[in-house]
Parts: C-alpha cells; structure tokens; sequence
C-alpha cells in the first residue's frame, strides 16, 4: 500500500490491487451458469414449438395441394374418375426438412420434421369433395 501527500496535506492512500478475488470471479461464474441455463431452456422451447409449427405448416401445405390436385381433375376434360388418379396427382415432396417414413399412400403416412413426427391419415376425395389430411 502507498500513501501520497495531497498539496492540501491530506493523504491518500493507493491500495495496488491488480485483479479479482476468487470470490468475486465464482460469485460472476454462478450468475453466468444460471443465465445460460435458463436460456438454454428457453431456447429448447422455442424450437419444439417452431417445430410443431412447421408439422402445422405441413399438414396444410398437403391439404391445399390435394384440393388443387382434385380441383384441376374436375376441371379437365375427363372429370373426376376415382380417388387413386387425385392422391397420385398430389405431390407429397413438401420440402427438404420434412419426410415420411413409412412413405404417404393413399390411405396416409407417418410425417417427420426434424426430430418431430406425426401420423397422418387421408381422407378420400369424392365427386363432390377432396381429399383432406388429418
């Protein structure tokens, strides 16, 4: 420790302190520890809903192709026939993300996005009606 003498004659003095006490640096690495924690749990819900919403997303992308698919049928020349040539007419490539294991047929198939999956089953399309996805 140094003192220095003030021109008003006061001292003061100068503690050489260089750096932090070990106290001072775990109380900073227990705050920091618990900040990241809870991000990290933030951080896994908001991709679990994102996920959820891209599943979402999904199954209306296929329901929309297969009422334009049965709509472009009913509008040719030779109408609507039967369900097999509108579920063939729909293509299930609904991007790179997503998959289907088993693979969609008619009846439905097992979507995945990412880590996420769901089962859906096909609802026919009729003369009246298209098919639908649930």
């Amino acid at each position: 420790m140094q003192e220095i003498k003030l021109k008003t004659g006061k001292s003061v003095r100068i503690d050489n302190q260089k750096g932090f006490t070990l106290i001072e640096i775990l109380s900073v690495m227990v705050i920091m520890s618990v900040i990241a924690s809870v991000g990290v749990k933030k951080f896994d819900i908001l991709s679990d809903t994102a996920s959820i919403t891209a599943l979402q997303s999904g199954i209306r992308e296929l329901r929309t192709r297969e009422c334009v698919a049965w709509s472009k049928i009913k509008l040719s020349l030779t109408g609507y026939t039967n369900d097999a040539e509108v579920n063939d007419a729909v293509d299930k490539n609904i991007g790179q993300e997503y998959s289907w294991n088993p693979g969609p047929d008619i009846s439905g198939g097992r979507l995945h996005f990412k880590s996420l999956s769901i089962n859906l089953d096909r609802v026919a399309s009729t003369i009246t009606s298209p098919g639908s996805w649930k």
